[in-house]
């Protein structure tokens, strides 16, 4: 086989796993699948900041819960699997996007992307805003792909902080 047929079946089957890609939107069932990844894709950033002291990590089941009941979201599943999950609440005009998870054995494969599109694609506002830490330079590059713009950066106080970003949805 020629690299070029072999790079072309790759290609292949990236747009089959993406077409097997489901994003629905998340119902009060899923929180114990959500808070399952949520964790497992979250313990990569506890190691880049060397503490699991995160909400991500601490979130109880019944608080998510709770927060399944004020907010919208999405999740992403293959073969039945939930493999991603957004969660965002609309505000005066603004799309504020929180708790993006992907399991991790299937990051890096466009389900962040798939989530944060469907997510802006669903509302009314004029300007998305999202957050990560100084340190996660993964999230700021898929976040910055996704047109995202650094607006303000709160210092933590140990010397990473808090990265907002916006985009502009919308004409």
């Amino acid at each position: 086989m020629w690299p070029e047929d072999r790079e072309a079946d790759r290609v292949e089957n990236d747009q089959q796993e993406r077409s097997q890609i489901e994003i629905s939107s998340i119902q009060d069932s899923d929180a114990g699948e959500v808070l399952t990844v949520q964790r497992a894709a979250f313990v990569s950033e506890a190691a880049i900041y060397g503490s699991v002291d995160m909400p991500p990590l601490t979130q109880t089941l019944s608080e998510l819960e709770a927060e399944l009941r004020t907010e919208s979201g999405f999740v992403a599943r293959i073969d039945g699997r939930l493999v991603g999950a957004i969660r965002f609440v609309e505000r005066d005009g603004l799309l504020l996007i929180g708790r993006i998870a992907i399991a991790p054995d299937m990051q890096g494969e466009g389900i962040g992307r798939m989530l944060l599109e469907a997510a802006e694609e669903s509302s009314d506002a004029d300007v998305a805003e999202l957050f990560t830490g100084s340190l996660s330079e993964a999230n700021l590059r898929l976040y910055e792909s996704c047109g995202y713009e650094e607006h303000e950066r709160i210092p933590d106080g140990d010397g990473t902080a808090q990265v907002f970003l916006r985009k502009r949805l919308g004409p």
